[in-house]
């Protein structure tokens, strides 16, 4: 069993499309990166990189790379999940928390899911996703960013719990 920690902050601007969990979002922002900006992707992504100690996700999918501008996180989610894969290991459980003010993250949970054990091959029992205000604190509070944290384990492939 290997266990990951990830997290992932983005900020929120103005004539960009939201994506969370690999979901549009119908919301008057959207989340600056050199990426499509997935926080909830990223920490996942970087929560499997640690598990394997491959780095994070900065240093596989460098800003400074043209062929990753503007990249769905999905992919990147996925292309880090076959290198879990090509080691040995299948991811068994993700548990993650975003923190937004705006929007409300509820509605859109169930795809999020759904997408996200899509993309890894898991059943969507494995994956959960818990969404909290900052309260009013800092910049994810003032409606600024929003950020996610994410726990992943794996095991080996072929373990009898997967």
């Amino acid at each position: 069993m290997k266990v990951g920690v990830g997290y992932d902050i983005h900020r929120l601007i103005e004539d960009r499309p939201l994506f969370l969990g690999g979901v549009e979002i119908p919301y008057v922002k959207g989340l600056l990166g050199y990426s499509d900006g997935d926080a909830l992707l990223h920490a996942i992504s970087d929560a499997i990189l640690g598990a394997m100690a491959l780095g994070d996700i900065g240093e596989l999918f460098p800003n400074t790379d043209p062929q990753f501008k503007d990249i769905s996180s999905s992919k990147i989610l996925g292309r880090v999940a076959l290198l879990a894969g090509e080691k040995g290991y299948v991811v068994n459980n993700v548990d993650t928390v975003i923190l937004a003010e705006e929007p409300k993250i509820y509605p859109f949970k169930a795809n999020m899911v759904d997408k996200i054990a899509n993309i890894l091959g898991v059943d969507r029992a494995r994956v959960n996703i818990k969404a909290t205000t900052n309260e009013g604190v800092g910049s994810i509070g003032k409606g600024e960013a929003i950020a996610a944290y994410a726990v992943v384990t794996l095991e080996e492939k072929g373990s009898s719990s997967v």
